[in-house]
């Protein structure tokens, strides 16, 4: 690749880049007062996934160039250099569970390509009417899921685009929807001292509407009392939903290696801000201290200026170790989350 294309692509991403920021403030300014909370289908989605993403409080659409960034950012995976595969369990509040399960593979020709697979869900819970409040002795379960195949390219050693597609699925019951949605991402190095700029719009997609039989009703046509011969069938109607759109820029830098000129010392300061669908614009932010790649610690803040938020203040730690041949990452993070408490995060990811 010649130094006048390289030049040019540059040039062309940051116009995009350029474009797209002011698309956020703008949208921004405009934002109406109504924030809009519990209006989309399908939440879950906006569970974060990896302990050293959640330790930094979310802070890392510039930080994540490892088979995580097919969640926060997919354009990171297009700097990976060897296969990754992640497992990710938390245990939530009302005895919910969320796993989340990735796979990656990088070619120098091709770029990156992943799979990735996420679970919310619990055991069944008994089913209660305006009757039986304590319960009729009949079970409901339910779970929402996605699955998702995702790509990315470094265009050169700074720039990297990348999306993720992903179906995704919710049941309760004997209800259920479905819908798709596409996640896309660009991630550049500037020449400043490697700071690093990001761009993310996750879960632009399809609106989704519950259907089954638990909506289905016998209707008197002749307004009679129910059990006249004109009775029909008749489904009541749902509402559609939107997915969780969000839109996140960051920034970060590296002051350890690239500002104080440290050896073998990484401090690094992250700051993201995020326009949701379902809500008020907030701030992200998290510092992580990395000595010689092998052991961190991490701080962050989630939700920052966003009214109402319940808790937000994160801190995790992580391993990185070689064993057998094999990369391994064991990361840990605290996510306080105000009157629900704190909940612990764990991640293993592992290189081959």
């Amino acid at each position: 690749m010649t130094e006048s294309t390289i030049n040019r692509i540059r040039e062309k991403s940051m116009k995009s880049m350029r474009i797209l920021l002011w698309t956020f403030l703008l949208t921004g300014l405009w934002a109406s007062t109504i924030t809009r909370v519990g209006t989309t289908a399908a939440p879950f989605l906006k569970i974060g996934v990896g302990a050293r993403a959640l330790g930094m409080g979310e802070a890392v659409v510039t930080q994540t160039t490892d088979v995580s960034s097919m969640f926060w950012n997919p354009a990171g995976l297009g700097f990976m250099k060897k296969p990754q595969a992640i497992m990710n369990h938390y245990e939530m509040f009302a005895g919910l569970d969320y796993d989340y399960m990735g796979v990656a593979f990088p070619s120098r020709s091709m770029g990156t390509i992943g799979f990735n697979f996420t679970h919310y869900g619990g055991d069944d819970i008994e089913r209660t009417t305006e009757y039986e409040q304590e319960g009729t002795g009949e079970l409901v379960s339910y779970g929402f899921f996605s699955v998702g195949i995702s790509y990315a390219r470094a265009l050169t050693d700074r720039f990297s685009i990348g999306c993720n597609t992903k179906y995704v699925k919710e049941k309760i019951w004997h209800m259920s929807d479905n819908g798709f949605a596409v996640d896309v991402g660009i991630y550049y190095r500037t020449l400043f001292r490697n700071v690093t700029i990001g761009m993310n719009m996750a879960n632009f997609g399809t609106s989704m509407q519950l259907m089954g039989r638990d909506v289905l009703v016998q209707h008197d046509t002749n307004g009679l009392v129910n059990g006249d011969p004109d009775d029909i069938n008749a489904y009541l109607a749902t509402d559609e939903f939107n997915l969780p759109i969000y839109f996140r820029v960051g920034i970060s830098a590296n002051l350890g290696r690239d500002f104080l000129q440290l050896e073998g010392q990484d401090i690094i300061l992250a700051i993201d801000a995020v326009h949701p669908n379902d809500n008020s614009e907030y701030v992200n932010a998290g510092l992580e201290y990395r000595l010689m790649d092998m052991v961190s610690i991490r701080t962050g803040h989630r939700m920052l200026f966003l009214d109402d938020a319940e808790g937000g203040f994160t801190i995790g730690g992580g391993l990185n170790l070689q064993v057998a041949g094999f990369g391994l990452e064991l990361d840990y993070a605290a996510v306080d989350f105000g009157i629900l408490g704190n909940t612990h995060k764990y991640t293993l990811i592992l290189s081959f």
